[in-house]
């Protein structure tokens, strides 16, 4: 019963050709739970838009509004995968499994950071 009383809404439906994929912002309502996961309400995406794979719906920057009962976010459905893999920043991606983060060491960032800084050849005054 949890389940059925939770209610996705969706405005501001925008299709970006440039970017290949179809924006929105989420309004979820939710009474006498505290939030939705994101993983849920991707997959209810794909059944409202008839989406063939998940990894083209991505859900973000979802805000519980004072008091609980709703919330509101952004939605994003690519046009395919490779879309979403193109224009989507490294760390959603990361989120939904679709790229693998590299940790890279602290000292070895500085490191890096300084030796792009170093001045190559001869300096001039």
């Amino acid at each position: 019963m949890a389940e059925k009383s939770v209610t996705i809404r969706t405005r501001k439906f925008m299709t970006n050709a440039l970017l290949q994929r179809k924006q929105f912002v989420l309004d979820v309502v939710h009474p006498g739970k505290a939030n939705v996961s994101k993983e849920d309400i991707r997959e209810r995406l794909v059944k409202m838009y008839d989406v063939k794979d998940v990894n083209t719906v991505q859900v973000f920057g979802m805000r519980t509004s004072f008091g609980g009962g709703k919330s509101t976010g952004f939605g994003l459905i690519y046009d395919t995968v490779d879309a979403a893999k193109k224009f989507e920043p490294i760390y959603r991606l990361a989120r939904v499994g679709l790229k693998e983060h590299k940790r890279t060491a602290r000292k070895q960032k500085k490191e890096r950071k300084n030796k792009m800084k170093a001045v190559r050849g001869v300096k001039r005054s």
